[in-house]
């Protein structure tokens, strides 16, 4: 997710000077855009050497974790802000580290590729998964152990307690607010315990 339209569309989301945990920071872009462009400080959260090496490369404070094994070692309320940006669809403990997310940060931003877009509905109508720019694999070598749509995140965001403050899709490089579950490939939420 490193197109300059999709990161920016993230990063307003993000107050300025805000201190960010980025879990699943991939290479560090994102936390790196943030501290150029918004004043925040922060660390990333990643568990692949190379993108550990990248994270340093950029001059992004890296931890090297799996977060598979929880946020424990993080107090409440510890950020401002902690993102999960293409990474819930790649946790076995998804839910838990949703609500870990809540718990560490003041407000959580996830985004998500949305299996509801309508070319994957088509593809599932026809009989096949769906491979498309957002979700490129196959079924059977995709890295995504789970798939969920727009509507499927605002059910758990309820059941959990969390409070959505913002939410939309993306498609194209532009916000879609009009029937995202439909029209976005993205789904973006902001949210905090409720």
């Amino acid at each position: 997710m490193a197109e300059a339209h999709t990161m920016a569309s993230l990063a307003k989301l993000v107050p300025v000077g805000s201190r960010v945990l980025d879990l699943g920071c991939g290479n560090g872009e994102m936390l790196a855009h943030l501290q150029a462009t918004r004043g925040c400080t922060g660390y990333g959260v990643e568990i692949a050497d190379a993108n550990v090496l990248a994270c340093v490369q950029r001059g992004v404070n890296v931890i090297q974790l799996n977060l598979e094994e929880g946020l424990a070692m993080f107090d409440d309320n510890s950020f401002d802000v902690v993102l999960q940006i293409d990474t819930l669809q790649h946790l076995r403990n998804a839910e838990t580290m949703l609500v870990e997310t809540a718990r560490v940060g003041r407000i959580g931003i996830v985004a998500f590729p949305n299996f509801g877009h309508w070319p994957n509905r088509l593809a599932v109508l026809g009989g096949r998964m769906p491979v498309t720019k957002r979700l490129p694999y196959q079924w059977y070598d995709t890295p995504n152990i789970r798939v969920g749509t727009f509507h499927d995140f605002q059910a758990l965001a309820e059941k959990n307690q969390l409070r959505i403050r913002d939410a939309f899709g993306l498609q194209g490089g532009r916000e879609v607010r009009w029937w995202p579950n439909a029209l976005a490939g993205t789904a973006v939420f902001k949210f905090e315990r409720g």
